[in-house]
């Protein structure tokens, strides 16, 4: 059937739809230096206007790049901690639009 909203593909194959935040978790937690160095999460459609990607670093943790064409956002990070990318991720993503679903609003607190 497909993702519903977006899809996390992996440099070895792995795919996972619609992913939680545990899912991102497991899917950052197997990544390594050798031959699994990337994810790359974004929406299930042809011309995709946002897309977050975690990699690798040599030199140990992770490169964190949001990205999202509509809203002119472009956000390069690094972090070691596996848990604040995953939920940093979820939160960002639940906040990008998707086709059919309404505007979420955004209020600070």
């Amino acid at each position: 059937m497909g993702a519903q909203y977006y899809g996390a593909d992996s440099e070895n194959g792995d795919r996972i739809d619609d992913p939680s935040e545990d899912a991102l978790f497991m899917m950052i937690s197997d990544l390594n230096d050798t031959d699994n160095t990337f994810v790359v999460i974004q929406p299930d459609e042809d011309a995709p206007v946002w897309f977050a990607s975690v990699a690798v670093l040599d030199e140990g943790g992770y490169e964190v790049v949001r990205r999202d064409a509509s809203r002119r956002e472009h956000e390069v990070a690094t972090s070691t901690s596996i848990g604040d990318i995953a939920r940093d991720l979820t939160i960002w993503m639940a906040i990008r639009h998707f086709p059919g679903r309404p505007p979420r609003q955004v209020h600070d607190f």
